[in-house]
């Protein structure tokens, strides 16, 4: 169930920060997202390819729908025509892949290109110098996607060093390639999750993903 007190409390928390809550909606039913939206939550946050495609047609269509879990290439034409922003570019292909679909919809798709800060072997993404690499050579030719900005996580750890070290790296890349993102929108920094966001908004995280704070555990 959504808790609205623990919403409010976030939005307050956020403000002087002035970075962007994602709703992690994944495994929730779509009552709970409607609760959210009468709250004033509209971006909300996806983990897998088949739910996300459920859901959507069930709720309002104004709602900022961002992909955050692992994509794979085959399945982007599945959420293209409707997603806002897909975190988890983590290869040339899936960001080409992207762009094609793009086109074929005649949409342009916000992506964030995740980037491996963790130190468990399940994290996806790319790593700094090939962030680095990608930015110095310029981008092949997209036409249908705007790269906003970089998605991490940190590791599973109570190590709140090593996860500030890990959120502190990440910020740093995002500084060096910034003037490289697309000008037309809002640079974004996605870094932080309910057992770490608060040292990721101190690193100088733009965006929290927010899923058990706000609708319990799953």
């Amino acid at each position: 169930m959504f808790d609205s007190m623990s919403y409010q409390k976030l939005i307050q928390e956020l403000k002087p920060y002035q970075a962007t809550l994602v709703a992690v909606s994944k495994k929730k039913p779509v009552t709970d997202i409607e609760l959210a939206l009468t709250e004033g939550q509209h971006i909300f946050g996806e983990n897998y390819v088949q739910e996300l495609c459920e859901k959507q047609p069930q709720l309002p269509q104004n709602i900022e729908w961002h992909f955050i879990g692992h994509l794979q290439s085959n399945k982007v034409k599945f959420i293209v025509p409707f997603v806002h922003t897909i975190q988890t570019i983590d290869s040339v292909k899936l960001l080409s892949e992207v762009d094609k679909m793009a086109g074929k919809h005649q949409r342009k798709v916000e992506v964030l290109l995740q980037v491996y800060i963790a130190t468990e072997e399940t994290k996806f993404g790319f790593d700094t110098n090939e962030i680095l690499k990608l930015f110095d050579n310029g981008f092949p030719s997209l036409q249908n996607i705007r790269v906003a900005g970089l998605m991490g996580m940190a590791s599973n750890t109570e190590n709140t060093s090593q996860i500030r070290a890990e959120f502190k790296s990440l910020k740093n890349l995002f500084d060096k390639i910034k003037p490289g993102l697309d000008r037309t929108v809002k640079p974004v920094l996605s870094m932080g999750m309910t057992s770490d966001y608060k040292i990721a908004l101190d690193e100088g995280s733009t965006m929290i993903r927010i899923g058990s704070a706000l609708f319990g555990s799953r």
